[in-house]
């Protein structure tokens, strides 16, 4: 710039020559210039960020750990963050994490009680929860529980509860509130259910729930009858599913959900899979790996999001996979016979070399006279497993060959493990705020 050798000159004139007029006005002329120059940038700035779409747009590049620091910002980035449509937005980038709140206990032995059958003591709680966290102790101690009935099922931290087969209820741990469904209109005497949730970009949640009827007449049907309740309708939907041989489900059981595909267990080894969104109204049957007597069997979602299957027996685990095709798994809807998909072993364990690799843990577990056996997946996880060893719980991690104890709050030792399923409690580890919860989600 031409001004800069004359701002040179007046920096090295002594004091009393400040004052002289025609090296001050240069001076002034740049300094004005880079003030103007500085309050364009902020005013563009400003305007950019004061514009909720360039703000998302913004904040949608972000990881996931830099999202949730953002919320101190302002009210404003609060409830941006923690909007809906913001959030429905940013799941379909980013893969979040789960935040585990505890273990929900499920005895089989008060499912679909039959007349005469054994009855729950008092003293016995409805929905027993092994607290894992602060939220759960909240949860638990807040009397809530006591309310909903047995546990069925739970999907993105939402709760389905209830008492077979008329009075069900979804329970939002974040709003606090409670929906009761309308009665079902059609009467199993066994069933096996499913609980998916839907993200909205509204703020009302959305979910379906799904009841199947469990024939035991095993030889003679192919037809698999199914009552949907929507929240969308607030209203039960009839239908009848066709398979290409004979299936029968296995009652009191709750489907893994997958994408919004439904994976049941069915009689003689077999996985069950319907798709609700599919135009066919079609059942799928999947050979599982192996035999079918194994001591325990779970279902999951891997890490690249296939179906996996774990089994444990005495000795040890093993852990596959169902490898999807170029079209994923939606060629099991359009073909008349069973499919032939083939599953890949992805993990193999021994108990024993599980236990002789961690002898801190395996001390304090005392597992020479406690049964070990594989309890759940993680949720989009293909690397970890939860194992059971008496009233224990650990994690095991299959890279590292590591064993993590899992610290809960409840009376493990009371718990009839031979008849309960212990399901573990996630809610997607996203950031909340009580003031978008109170209907007031303005941005």
């Amino acid at each position: 710039m031409k001004i800069l050798p004359q701002i040179r000159s007046f920096l090295r004139k002594p004091f009393h020559s400040l004052s002289d007029p025609p090296l001050i006005k240069p001076f002034q002329d740049l300094l004005i210039s880079m003030k103007s120059r500085r309050m364009r940038h902020e005013s563009v700035l400003h305007t950019a960020l004061s514009c909720d779409d360039i703000l998302c747009n913004i904040l949608l590049r972000l990881p996931p750990e830099s999202i949730s620091k953002l919320i101190i910002v302002s009210k404003r980035w609060l409830h941006l963050i923690c909007s809906s449509s913001f959030r429905h937005s940013y799941l379909s980038r980013w893969r979040v994490g789960f935040s585990l709140l505890g273990f929900f206990v499920c005895n089989s032995l008060y499912l679909g009680r039959p007349q005469g059958g054994a009855r729950r003591p008092r003293s016995e709680p409805a929905l027993p929860l092994l607290s894992t966290s602060r939220e759960g102790d909240d949860m638990k101690f807040s009397g809530i529980l006591k309310r909903l009935g047995y546990f069925i099922d739970s999907s993105n931290g939402l709760l389905l509860c209830g008492r077979h087969p008329k009075a069900y209820h979804v329970w939002d741990p974040v709003t606090k509130q409670q929906h009761k469904l309308p009665r079902p209109r059609v009467y199993f005497e066994e069933l096996c259910m499913a609980f998916i949730v839907e993200d909205s970009p509204d703020d009302d949640i959305c979910y379906r729930v799904v009841r199947a009827k469990c024939e035991s007449r095993f030889d003679e049907i192919n037809i698999v009858t199914i009552e949907t309740f929507s929240s969308k309708t607030s209203t039960w939907s009839y239908s009848k599913l066709k398979c290409s041989s004979t299936v029968s489900l296995s009652p009191w059981t709750s489907g893994t959900v997958i994408g919004g595909v439904i994976h049941w267990y069915a009689a003689q080894g077999n996985v069950a899979i319907y798709d609700p969104d599919h135009q066919e109204k079609h059942i799928a049957l999947v050979k599982l790996p192996g035999t079918f007597d194994f001591d325990e069997q779970v279902l999951g979602e891997s890490s690249d999001g296939c179906l996996q299957y774990g089994w444990s027996c005495k000795s040890g685990l093993q852990i596959w996979v169902l490898e999807k095709d170029l079209y994923g798994y939606a060629s099991l809807f359009s073909g008349n016979k069973q499919s032939n998909f083939n599953w890949s072993l992805r993990y193999k364990l021994n108990f024993k070399i599980m236990w002789k690799k961690n002898p801190t843990v395996a001390t304090k577990c005392s597992t020479r006279s406690k049964e070990t056996e594989i309890l759940s997946f993680l949720p989009q996880n293909s690397e970890s497993v939860f194992i059971r060893s008496g009233s224990n719980i650990v994690l095991y991690h299959f890279e590292s060959e590591r064993v993590e104890v899992v610290q809960y709050q409840g009376r493990g030792s009371s718990i009839l493990w031979d008849f309960s399923k212990v399901v573990p409690y996630y809610k997607r580890a996203w950031p909340q705020s009580a003031l978008c919860c109170s209907g007031n989600n303005t941005i």
